[in-house]
């Protein structure tokens, strides 16, 4: 299994605060804060899955550049890469949206096979009958891990730029490439095969890779302020490792964001957690190309600008559009419904984050950062539960009740169809003797 990129803390060895935030990106309306040309960039650190131990520096590793272009009469097509010989189909459609041309620029991160992509787009307006008055193009890499992208992300908003301005110059790209080209090893006797591929952290890992996807206000702040006490629904479908699609027209870089902070939700830190569910995956931008792959997944996360796929719901489980979560799964219906248990962690969430947002105020400490806060937050409830649920089924009765559910921050009657669900995704043994109030 591969390791996950974490930041270097010895925090993280006392179950305190891990650092982050910084890096590069840019919100759908203002300009992100930047990491100056001289300020050193942030040392990136191996955390084995479930140990706390410190390993070595992750390598940067891009395995293509490539620059797509939109055509009047073609369509989207792969004007240039490096190197030449590699597959780049389907890539000219993930790193320009479907609704680009009514952004000025945008960014996006996607997969393609074993890799993941991020790309840079720009739209720039143009006095050519040829190209109908405007000439669009997106800029881009691949690589095997995504945690190390948004290290280009500044590089490729100026070739994107470079590249509307003077298109067909490419010398900048080559030597980019040429410099942070990755070699990619054969296994044994498996002669050219494919690097792993570094999913975000599954259930039994411990903690997030860094993505350092920074809006002026925090990644995981948007997400907060835009689903409200909603983001404790998406927290069960993502504990259940349930296929949540979110539909959201461009800008596409913000919705990529929303779903990297899905996949936060559900970290869980104890050992010997998760042995029988699937990985959670961010597959971040779909679109129709992909329905082939989605067909086979049985746990995902991802966005799309599509609205076509609503209509598609054998490829998912759950559909977000915009702040509306819904589900035509029948028995996953009563986990729409917010409960007592889930206001009350939406308010201790709150609390958490007002009360950090006043000593960074007031004591001008920005460690730890509001992105570590909503991510430890919610590590400490899901190891709570499956701690609790753990101990309950080495006992000798294996009886689940309500106090236990209370105990676990959760609402014995309105949770009762999750923590059904959840005892039966993790394949945990215990009874649950919690009354169906439905039920006499």
């Amino acid at each position: 299994m591969p390791a996950v990129s974490v930041p270097q803390d010895p925090a993280l060895q006392t179950g305190g605060w891990a650092r982050g935030g910084g890096g590069s990106g840019r919100a759908a309306a203002d300009a992100p804060r930047r990491r100056e040309p001289d300020e050193p960039a942030p040392r990136e650190v191996l955390l084995q899955p479930g140990r706390l131990e410190l390993g070595d520096v992750e390598e940067d590793q891009v395995v293509a550049v490539f620059v797509v272009t939109f055509d009047p009469r073609s369509g989207n097509m792969v004007e240039w890469c490096l190197p030449q010989d590699i597959d780049l189909e389907g890539v000219e459609f993930k790193s320009m949206a479907s609704g680009s041309h009514k952004v000025q620029s945008d960014f996006i991160y996607f997969r393609k096979g074993p890799f993941f992509g991020l790309a840079c787009f720009a739209n720039m307006p143009v006095e050519s009958e040829l190209e109908r008055g405007a000439r669009m193009k997106s800029v881009g890499i691949l690589s095997p891990s995504y945690t190390l992208l948004y290290r280009y992300m500044h590089f490729l908003e100026n070739q994107v730029r470079h590249q509307l301005e003077m298109p067909g110059h490419y010398s900048h790209l080559a030597a980019f490439y040429e410099d942070k080209k990755g070699v990619l090893h054969a296994g044994p006797g498996r002669g050219g095969s494919l690097p792993p591929v570094y999913w975000l952290p599954s259930i039994h890992r411990y903690m997030y890779p860094e993505m350092k996807i920074t809006h002026p206000a925090g990644c995981m702040s948007q997400f907060i302020k835009f689903f409200g006490e909603q983001i404790l629904i998406l927290w069960k479908f993502a504990l259940l490792r349930k296929r949540i699609l979110i539909f959201s027209p461009p800008p596409v870089g913000v919705v990529c964001y929303r779903v990297y902070c899905c996949c936060c939700l559900a970290n869980v830190s104890l050992p010997g957690i998760g042995g029988t569910i699937p990985e959670s995956k961010p597959f971040f931008y779909v679109n129709v190309a992909d329905i082939e792959s989605l067909e086979v997944e049985v746990s995902y996360v991802a966005c799309t600008t599509e609205k076509i796929f609503e209509e598609k719901r054998e490829l998912y489980d759950v559909y977000v559009d915009n702040q509306n979560v819904k589900t035509h799964h029948d028995h996953l219906q009563p986990l729409l419904k917010i409960n007592s248990a889930d206001r009350e962690k939406y308010r201790r969430l709150n609390e958490q984050r007002q009360m950090l947002l006043y000593s960074q105020e007031v004591e001008g400490d920005y460690n730890p950062c509001e992105e570590d806060l909503f991510v430890l937050f919610f590590l400490e409830q899901n190891n709570r539960i499956f701690q609790t649920l753990l101990e309950v089924s080495a006992s000798q009765d294996k009886t689940l009740t309500a106090e236990h559910a209370r105990g676990m921050g959760l609402d014995p009657q309105g949770d009762r169809s999750f923590l059904m669900d959840l005892l039966e995704a993790y394949g945990i043994d215990v009874m649950l003797v919690i009354d169906n109030p439905c039920c006499p």
